[in-house]
């Protein structure tokens, strides 16, 4: 197994150039990968939907709850 600071001093080693593209290269693999996660969140909610498991909930509610998750996270 790779460990952090494996992966770095290798990194470290190569040309400035291969170090940037590098960075990009992770960059635009973690947006794909959250954009894939995205995708499947919303297949998830529109299959719920479509079972009729989600029920209405007026604006306050949805906000005090989105407030409440985000403090979670915090």
């Amino acid at each position: 197994m790779i460990t952090l600071d494996l992966a770095i001093d290798t990194v470290t080693q190569l040309p400035w150039e291969q170090q940037e593209m590098l960075i990009d290269i992770l960059r635009q693999r973690r947006v794909e990968k959250r954009r894939h996660e995205i995708a499947r969140d919303a297949r998830e909610a529109k299959d719920a939907f479509r079972q009729g498991k989600l029920k209405p909930q007026a604006f306050p509610e949805i906000l005090a709850e989105l407030q409440r998750c985000l403090e979670e996270d915090a």
